[in-house]
């Protein structure tokens, strides 16, 4: 585990979510998570999170560049990443993510995620 939490989140969120491991993905998020994802709800829990990855191509990966992260405290952390998104086909989806994270159980957990879509048009 590295000393940076976001580091740390980002890099056990991309190795479940290059392999697929939906379950895996789930439980990186606390059990009441906001998540936006590409869709236009807000979604709430480990359930919505897990149906959202289930639904996603498994030969999805995600390239991911950590810009800045903080903490709050000694149980509230976040920041931001750059992640591109590809398929085989030629497919790409380049996001702002950014995250809030708690200390959960011994274990730093997103709290909230969102992603917003990066597009050359303003």
């Amino acid at each position: 585990m590295t000393s940076d939490p976001l580091e740390d989140v980002l890099d056990r969120w991309k190795a479940a979510f290059d392999g697929h491991r939906v379950q895996a993905m789930a439980d990186l998020f606390t059990p009441d998570a906001l998540f936006q994802g590409f869709g236009p709800e807000v979604m709430v829990g480990r359930d919505a999170v897990r149906d959202y990855y289930e639904a996603v191509p498994d030969n999805r990966n995600a390239e991911v560049t950590l810009l800045h992260s903080y903490t709050i405290g000694r149980e509230v952390a976040g920041g931001f990443a750059d992640v591109t998104f590809r398929d085989p086909t030629g497919w790409e989806a380049p996001v702002h993510l950014s995250l809030v994270l708690q200390l959960s159980e011994g274990t730093w957990r997103i709290r909230q995620y969102h992603v917003s879509r990066i597009s050359g048009e303003h």
